[in-house]
């Protein structure tokens, strides 16, 4: 009987110590009631005890969760419709706001959070065009709503990680012309570009045409330089040739006058017998005084 007791009394212990203890994993938060209000709800992670029927003990997982919200309509500054796709990357930073903001049901707080960032997007492509929208401000606008939506969030007990436009498209109904103006606007830049790099080929071309003719101008004016200076030298050869022996002279200058005039075998000439063109036909040595050829 004292055995059966002792069995009893260890089996009762265990029950009321089962009941009586609870653990906190790393990966959860976890909230102590007391007869249906919060006791403590900053529990450590490890081992911790309680009392049965009076305490009970919720927990809920503290690990970054995502918000995968179904593809929303938006209206841009040009009052055009977008379909924007999002998702956000949350957590519970207070445990106890989070119970009594949303009950505990993780439901509740993804409809609310859900609204929260529908609202700040709402707001942030009502302020852009579909252009900003879409290329140049997407970045911009995810660094908005996160910071917006966080002031909300703590409401909730909810911390907001990032928030994610994963993709933006364009109703079939406004696609069509708004493709049509962004093919109108790159056509204009193109042509924008094709008529300053003309501008700029004609005022290169014009560049070279004045180097070109100020280039020929100084050649010419150095060559007429060269031949004036080549000339100069050339009468003074001349002259000097001349008062050495202007016989001699005039007998070469003659016979190259004769090898100029007769270089073929029809090249025919009809002068004068004592014309001064045959002047060393007719005297060998030379002519004098008037008639010498200048």
């Amino acid at each position: 009987m004292n055995l059966k007791a002792i069995g009893v009394i260890a089996g009762v212990l265990f029950v009321v110590l089962a009941f009586s203890t609870y653990t906190v994993d790393e990966r959860e938060k976890a909230i102590l009631f007391s007869l249906g209000e919060i006791k403590n709800a900053d529990l450590e992670p490890g081992l911790h005890f309680k009392f049965p029927l009076i305490n009970n003990v919720l927990k809920f997982d503290s690990r970054i969760l995502t918000l995968d919200a179904q593809p929303e309509r938006f209206l841009t500054s040009e009052k055009k419709n977008v379909i924007v796709d999002f998702f956000v990357k949350w957590r519970i930073s207070d445990v106890g706001q989070y119970y009594r903001a949303t009950r505990g049901q993780e439901r509740n707080a993804m409809v609310r959070l859900s609204q929260i960032i529908k609202d700040r997007l709402r707001n942030e492509f009502g302020k852009r065009t579909i252009r900003e929208a879409v290329s140049g401000e997407r970045a911009v606008i995810m660094d908005i709503l996160k910071v917006s939506s966080n002031a909300q969030a703590k409401g909730l007990g909810i911390e907001v990680i990032d928030v994610r436009v994963s993709r933006i498209d364009l109703p079939n109904e406004v696609s069509g012309s708004v493709y049509d103006r962004m093919r109108a606007e790159r056509e204009r830049v193109a042509k924008d570009f094709r008529a300053k790099g003309l501008e700029a080929a004609e005022r290169i071309r014009a560049g070279a045409d004045r180097k070109r003719t100020v280039i020929l101008a100084e050649a010419y004016r150095d060559a007429e330089l060269i031949r004036g200076v080549g000339d100069a030298k050339s009468a003074e050869t001349y002259a000097k040739a001349f008062n050495q022996n202007s016989e001699f002279y005039y007998f070469t200058r003659s016979l190259s006058a004769y090898r100029n005039t007769f270089k073929g075998k029809d090249d025919v000439i009809v002068l004068e017998p004592d014309s001064h063109f045959f002047r060393y036909f007719n005297q060998p040595k030379g002519a004098t005084g008037e008639q010498k050829l200048e």
